[in-house]
């Protein structure tokens, strides 16, 4: 069973972590502001650097499998890693999850065609922002000879059966999750995939 554990950056997007049924959801608790310095005096310790958002996308979610006594580390990607980078985990210990929260569905196989070089003994999880553009967009993972695992957030019901049908035909699709305000299965009646909803709250 496979639970996510989110940083305050990702905490609205907790329904991403339902690819396997579990979730656990809870930002960490916000620091303390440090005092401000006196004019003219500088703070002590090295120059404040601001980390990088790992919620870009539709979200990072940081997989935990309790079956799993491995070191279980996870990879996380807002883009479609290199080839170079790829084999450059296989040198990290306990290599369990890679995760692409890519902004976009990509347009061709070309750029994903790298995903084939992923670690054996990783699985990778693609989470895509919104319904496929096109049929193309959607076949384009079918192609793909990695262990593939596709979670797509979309914002509401789909626009047609078109859609139903193209999310359908994505072998490795695991999930849809619908970011609505009442949740409703309204729509989704043809989608042959679970479906989870989510909530945001301001």
């Amino acid at each position: 069973m496979i639970c996510s554990r989110w940083s305050a950056a990702v905490a609205a997007t907790i329904a991403a972590a339902a690819l396997a049924g579990c979730m656990a959801g809870s930002p960490p608790i916000p620091a303390e502001a440090p005092p401000s310095p006196a004019p003219g005096v500088s703070p002590p310790g090295p120059p404040t650097v601001e980390a990088p958002s790992i919620a870009r996308g539709s979200g990072a979610p940081l997989l935990i499998d309790r079956t799993d006594l491995r070191l279980g580390t996870t990879v996380q990607f807002d883009r479609i890693p290199t080839a170079s980078e790829l084999h450059d985990l296989t040198l990290l210990p306990g290599l369990a999850h890679i995760v692409l929260s890519l902004p976009a569905w990509p347009a061709e196989y070309a750029p994903l065609d790298v995903l084939n070089q992923a670690p054996e003994e990783a699985d990778v999880v693609v989470v895509l922002p919104g319904y496929p553009p096109n049929r193309a967009a959607a076949e384009v993972w079918n192609y793909l000879r990695a262990n593939l695992r596709i979670v797509v957030i979309v914002a509401g019901p789909p626009p047609s059966n078109t859609v139903v049908s193209d999310l359908n035909a994505m072998r490795r699709l695991e999930r849809v999750i619908a970011q609505m305000d009442e949740p409703s299965r309204s729509g989704f009646e043809r989608l042959q995939r679970p479906l989870s909803f989510r909530k945001l709250m301001e």
